[in-house]
């Protein structure tokens, strides 16, 4: 091989080796990995009361809050709590009329046949919906 030949060879080998180190550095940086998130359990048995417990007594043991203002501080939490109630229970109420009118529509338009299968279908999704509630709610206890 002439020297003109080999350096044109070496230049090519140079130019395509960065290439495919360049190539493995950007695909590294911008390759996304999959992050598995979990929930620390709960401790203790949780709901509004533990958690009115708990903020009471930091408010008393922390804040130094006196009897007085621990009273007023419990109402303020307990009205909080009813204005959370209030809004999930319409906001359940209106979702379930969004759910039937739903249902209905995909009933008008399914031909009387195929109505008692749609039912059934209904029927295992909300049992699946029920239990994956039910094992949410043993997960945290």
């Amino acid at each position: 091989m002439t020297k003109s030949k080999l350096s044109v060879f070496v230049s090519l080998f140079l130019v395509f080796f960065s290439g495919a180190v360049l190539g493995a550095f950007a695909y590294r940086l911008y390759s996304v990995n999959t992050i598995v998130a979990t929930v620390p359990p709960r401790k203790g048995p949780g709901g509004p009361e533990e958690f009115l417990r708990q903020r009471m007594a930091e408010m008393r043991d922390r804040v130094k809050a006196d009897d007085q203002q621990l009273e007023q501080i419990k109402r303020v939490y307990n009205e909080t709590r009813d204005q959370y109630d209030r809004i999930r229970q319409k906001m359940n109420n209106e979702a379930h009329a969004i759910d039937e009118d739903q249902v209905a529509k995909i009933k008008a338009i399914l031909r009387p046949d195929q109505i008692p299968i749609y039912d059934q279908i209904r029927a295992e999704h909300e049992a699946a919906h029920k239990l994956r509630m039910q094992q949410r709610g043993n997960e945290r206890k």
